[in-house]
């Protein structure tokens, strides 16, 4: 063939796996494939841009059916992630088709090992309480909820996760704490208690795991999820809270799931972390 000459007739071939661009999917989906061409095969098949490392990829989400959880699993889906979501219940099917949900309590039920993928690329724990009372009305009972739901949760999901993730290539475990821990504000006694466990849990993980797999934690302030509904509704009163915040409001939950999604597919030098995505409150004064 001359230098100039045209190439031969190609035909398109595709990976194993691999999805043709169609009508259904995103401008942004779209952008991600190239055309490449095999000039010894005389063929040309599609790639994504990240050579296909999303596709392969597996995630576990606990507490994904609403919220900071709901939002990362959008995320990770739109990579073409594998997600299974954990919960008590799962009404997204007709938004998210390929999600498999898996239906149990974490304060009591143990993650069935044979219903997630044999290897994990990252998990995330998002379930969480939010109990403010005075130190002088709470009872014992209501640190030992908070702790079952924030702490041994966390730890009962990891740890039947624990073969799945080990079988991948470099996993990434996030769990939640809360400004609250490092800040001190008053009426937050048993879940600063909880979360302060968490992040002595994400701690000793990170060290006990690595270099194979990474644990860091996000430290939120008060982001407008159905968990803490009762501060949202009334324009006053989120006019008064967003006041507080150096960046003049409370959070979304995308501002959280952006940084979850960055520590379970980006984040490869970082563990150990507790990261305060909060909008100035636990550095800043205004």
């Amino acid at each position: 063939m001359g230098f100039f000459s045209a190439p031969p007739a190609r035909k398109r071939v595709c990976p194993p796996n691999t999805r043709i661009r169609g009508a259904n999917r995103s401008i942004n989906e779209e952008r991600q494939w190239t055309h490449h061409y095999d000039p010894s095969e005389g063929t040309t098949f599609l790639l994504r841009g990240d050579l296909g490392k999303a596709l392969s990829k597996q995630f576990l989400v606990v507490g994904g059916s609403s919220g900071i959880g709901l939002e990362t699993v959008r995320r990770l889906i739109g990579d073409d992630a594998g997600v299974t979501v954990v919960s008590r219940t799962w009404e997204h099917s007709s938004e998210l088709p390929t999600v498999k949900h898996i239906a149990l309590d974490v304060t009591h039920d143990e993650l069935p090992a044979d219903q997630i993928p044999a290897a994990l690329d990252g998990l995330v724990y998002c379930p969480g309480s939010i109990s403010l009372r005075s130190f002088r009305g709470l009872k014992p009972e209501q640190f030992r909820q908070d702790f079952e739901l924030n702490v041994i949760g966390a730890v009962r999901m990891i740890q039947g996760a624990m073969k799945a993730l080990r079988a991948a290539d470099a996993a990434s475990i996030v769990l939640f704490s809360t400004v609250a821990v490092g800040t001190g504000l008053p009426l937050h006694a048993s879940i600063s208690a909880a979360k302060a466990g968490v992040e002595g849990l994400m701690r000793t993980l990170a060290a006990e795991l690595s270099p194979a797999i990474r644990v860091n934690c996000i430290a939120p302030a008060l982001v407008n999820t159905p968990l803490a509904k009762q501060f949202f509704g009334d324009p006053e009163k989120e006019k008064a809270l967003a006041s507080r915040y150096p960046l003049g409001r409370t959070g979304e939950p995308g501002d959280i799931a952006a940084m979850v999604h960055f520590l379970l597919t980006d984040g490869h030098w970082m563990t150990g972390q507790t990261l305060g995505i909060d909008g100035g409150m636990s550095s800043l004064r205004k």
